[in-house]
């Protein structure tokens, strides 16, 4: 529901579609078979002498129906004799991910499956030679961090399951254990992805690696994530949520515990030892996050959470905190937009940050004793991460709406730039003719300016009318970026122009925009998109007799509402939508948002009844194909059922569809094929009649 709209990857053709504009010169329009030859670059790190950058590329196996990610490393310097062409550094059958430096940048530890059940840290050489695995627990590793002297890891890891099926043994006679009841007795019982919630938590542990032995430095009913060292090595920062009752809230705060000098116990199998209490740093009651240690150690800058009260829908703040201990200080408060990613430059002055901006991301800095905030790279992109190194090189993980993320250096001087370092994706897309997105406002019934993204099909004509997509992102507090969009540019190769707009709810624009359908879904955010939908009309793009609409996650609910509110369009598409919202409370993993936005369902059942488009649904006349992982938890397949149903017994046309095993996102390759093809179908049969 609240998560970001799946950008849906590529397609090609299954229906008969309209002739597509002929393409400039040899290239070709995108195709279904792109879906495995596009690949994703992720997760910048800098070596720390500043000659090289690592990180992963995922592609998908066709032949194997499944992702993998293997770990790349590039070179970073431009200076004459530096490193040749980047390096493929795994190649192993499972997913290898956060590629993380040593110190002296010798060995490159990441998290794998590979050989195993459970995922583990494994180490490399840089220099070459095979990984090898270091640690062996009999449970999920899923972070770690490197200790300044190279000698320890601190690692996330989850708590040992008694009843983990992969560790059992089938009684006499039966090939396999008999499952075990599921015995509930937390407030949040469930998540998307985890499933069935017990007492198994995630705790912080200390790994030597010269003796491969391991102490937890963690305990108790809480999960522990995002470890990270100070200077000195004495300390390890880290994130949790340790109120009373974790499940009732989300004030999640920064915590600081004591390094032992000498850990020489297992993991497993050795006497229970006394844990020194974590030292809370933050005592905000938002959900504070993303530690970063000033050069000095000094102090800890993070993510400041909004007010709890408004979820998802307040902004945060970078702030920073004394190591010591003292008072937080919120240094982008007056920003008025959500930051990310909080890290000190290489000299201690300033925090640099990820800075969501109008259907943009850019990188920015802000001086840590506070001040004006500055761009360091701005204009019409969308940059997902980066990564500062020891010697003060920053790579950023950066893409357009023609091209695919790609790891670039931001080079040095007053004008600044960026170096291209990762070309993952270009000798693919050289021969592909991408269509033009260009960004608009419209003006809301109220007088909104509203943004929208608008895709037409290459080589189209001034003055044709299209086709034309609605598509609304997930969320709802999420935004349509300046980055490059699989759906949008297949849907263009099919003949399609597309609206993607932003409207109230979207992050991007402020807490009073975001905020602005609290607990009112559905009547601003329709009539924001429509007014999107009506400038491309207005402008001679969209044929109003050939509209459809559709969405993933909130995409889809709000897709509900609109067709709930109009006959305007010939062709609807929700995936994974809530519907009857008195069905989800205690069956979605969202027991405290639904509590804090409509209140108590038995309390406040107007409230609930008025929002559900489910009784409202004989008003839908639009075809509408509905799709839902089957085990999908954050808005669980129930919903779809319900709507299908509804829409078949009044007679609409519909089609529901079922992806098996999958959770709100869909994963398997041949599902996301699956998933396009149907929606180019369904979009070609209602909208392609002549």
């Amino acid at each position: 529901m609240r998560a970001r709209s799946l950008a849906a990857v590529l397609a090609c053709l299954l229906w008969p579609a309209l002739t597509a504009p002929a393409p400039a010169g040899d290239k070709r329009p995108l195709t279904l078979d792109d879906l495995f030859a596009l690949k994703d670059v992720a997760d910048p790190r800098v070596s720390p002498d500043g000659a090289w950058v690592a990180y992963t590329v995922t592609a998908l196996d066709a032949a194997r129906d499944r992702a993998d990610t293997d770990v790349w490393m590039a070179p970073f310097a431009a200076e004459p004799g530096a490193p040749g062409e980047p390096v493929r550094l795994t190649t192993g059958d499972e997913p290898e991910t956060r590629p993380r430096w040593s110190p002296d940048g010798r060995y490159l530890a990441f998290l794998s499956k590979r050989g195993g059940k459970k995922t583990q840290v494994w180490l490399l050489d840089r220099r070459g030679g095979e990984a090898v695995k270091l640690t062996d627990y009999r449970a999920d590793v899923s972070d770690l961090a490197w200790s300044p002297d190279g000698k320890r890891l601190a690692l996330a890891v989850a708590d040992v399951d008694p009843d983990d099926p992969d560790f059992a043994e089938p009684p006499e006679g039966m090939d396999e254990p008999p499952p075990k009841p599921i015995v509930i007795r937390r407030r949040q019982f469930k998540r998307d992805g985890e499933g069935y919630l017990t007492e198994i938590r995630t705790h912080l542990h200390l790994f030597d690696l010269a003796t491969r032995e391991s102490v937890q430095v963690t305990d108790g009913p809480y999960d522990d994530a995002s470890p990270v060292f100070s200077p000195d090595g004495g300390s390890i920062a880290f994130v949790s949520n340790r109120t009373d009752d974790p499940d009732a809230n989300q004030n999640t705060d920064l915590f600081l515990v004591a390094v032992p000098e000498e850990p020489s116990e297992p993991s497993e199998g050795a006497e229970a030892r006394e844990i020194a209490p974590p030292r809370p740093l933050t005592r905000s009651p938002g959900a504070d996050s993303d530690p970063a240690f000033s050069p000095d150690g000094k102090l800890v800058a993070y993510l400041a959470g909004g007010d709890p009260a408004k979820m998802w829908y307040a902004m945060n703040s970078v702030a920073v905190v004394p190591a010591a201990g003292g008072e937080e200080r919120r240094l982008t408060a007056a920003l008025d937009r959500n930051a990310w990613a909080p890290r000190f430059s290489a000299d201690g002055g300033h925090v640099l940050f990820l800075l969501e901006d109008r259907g943009s991301t850019h990188l920015a800095r802000v001086p840590a004793a506070g001040g004006e905030v500055e761009r360091l790279v701005a204009g019409e992109r969308e940059i997902r991460a980066f990564d500062v190194g020891a010697g003060g090189g920053i790579a950023v993980l950066e893409s357009r709406p023609n091209y695919p993320f790609e790891v670039f250096a931001l080079e040095s001087g007053e004008d600044g730039g960026l170096r291209r370092l990762t070309r993952v994706n270009d000798e693919l897309l050289a021969g592909i003719e991408l269509a033009p997105v260009t960004r608009f406002t419209a003006t809301s019934r109220d007088g909104t300016p509203i943004d929208y993204f608008q895709v037409v099909p290459a080589g189209t004509e001034p003055g044709a009318r299209l086709p034309t997509l609605l598509r609304i992102h997930g969320g709802p507090t999420a935004q349509y970026a300046n980055e490059f969009a699989f759906d949008w540019q297949l849907f263009a190769a099919r003949g399609y122009a597309v609206v993607g707009a932003n409207p109230r709810g979207s992050s991007g624009y402020g807490e009073a925009f975001a905020y602005a359908i609290w607990a009112d879904w559905g009547n601003k955010d329709y009539e924001d998109v429509m007014a999107a939908v009506d400038h491309a009309i207005a402008r001679g793009v969209a044929d109003p007799e050939r509209l459809g609409v559709g969405g993933w996650s909130y995409g889809a609910m709000l897709t509900n509402y609109v067709i709930v509110k109009t006959d305007r369009f010939g062709a609807a598409i929700s995936g994974s939508s809530e519907f009857n919202y008195l069905s989800n409370y205690g069956h979605d993993h969202y027991q405290l948002e639904w509590e804090l936005e409509l209140g108590l369902p038995w309390v406040e059942t107007e409230r609930w009844i008025r929002l559900s488009p489910f009784f409202q649904v004989e008003k839908i006349v639009t075809p509408t194909l509905v799709l839902c992982g089957q085990e999908d938890w954050n808005v669980p397949l129930l919903n779809s059922e319900q709507l299908y149903q509804a829409l078949k017994r009044l007679g609409r046309d519909t089609e529901l569809v079922i992806y098996p095993g999958e959770n709100h996102g869909i994963s398997r390759p041949s599902f996301q094929r699956d998933r396009l093809e149907r929606y180019l179908a369904w979009y070609d049969r209602y909208l392609k009649k002549d």
